[in-house]
């Protein structure tokens, strides 16, 4: 793991800010989900891939209403 040199406290809300060079570095957008699990003793943020609401499929991702959802579950939802 390379360390950025970027240190950050955990405020009152156990909440902390990644700094906006990551998130560019990183194409990470305002209300993106991260995924958050722990591998030994290091917290590892991960950033969500798009998947379809219905099937789980990751491939050819729509948004329909704020939803992602594949291409084939849009085309049955349209029939």
């Amino acid at each position: 793991m390379k360390s950025t040199g970027i240190t950050r406290k955990i405020d009152e809300l156990g909440r902390i800010v990644l700094p906006i060079e990551l998130r560019r570095s990183l194409d990470i957008g305002e209300r993106d989900a991260l995924e958050i699990y722990v591998d030994g003793e290091n917290i590892v943020l991960k950033k969500d891939k798009a998947a379809c609401v219905f099937c789980g499929s990751s491939d050819n991702i729509v948004d329909f209403k704020g939803k992602n959802i594949c291409t084939e579950c849009y085309t049955q939802l349209r029939k």
